[in-house]
């Protein structure tokens, strides 16, 4: 899986290309708490998800341990364009409720 980032307009831009399953979650957790780390001064954090080609349970795992470090360094944490079938999971997991999708 593919991380790229960007900061514009004081919200930190994570977004995840390809694949999110149990092979590819670990580099992609330590990737991003890396560029998370890295941006400390930032006002938000928008995980892009439309290129996500497939995401299970482990995508879930991933989002909210990433909601749980925004959270200690008190920066909010967003989601946003996930496909169809991600949106799917995303609304029954109940995710939502902790991290809103960006409008």
């Amino acid at each position: 899986m593919l991380v790229k980032y960007g900061v514009a307009g004081g919200s930190l831009h994570i977004k995840l290309i390809g694949e999110m399953d149990e092979c590819s979650a670990s580099a992609v957790r330590e990737k991003c708490d890396a560029i998370i780390e890295s941006n400390l001064t930032v006002r938000s954090i928008v995980i892009n998800l439309s290129e996500v080609a497939f995401m299970d349970s482990t995508g879930i795992g991933f989002l909210i341990g990433r909601y749980k470090k925004a959270q200690k360094l008190h920066i909010p944490l967003y989601v946003s364009s996930p496909n169809t079938a991600a949106d799917k999971i995303l609304n029954i997991s109940g995710i939502y409720t902790l991290i809103p999708k960006a409008e």
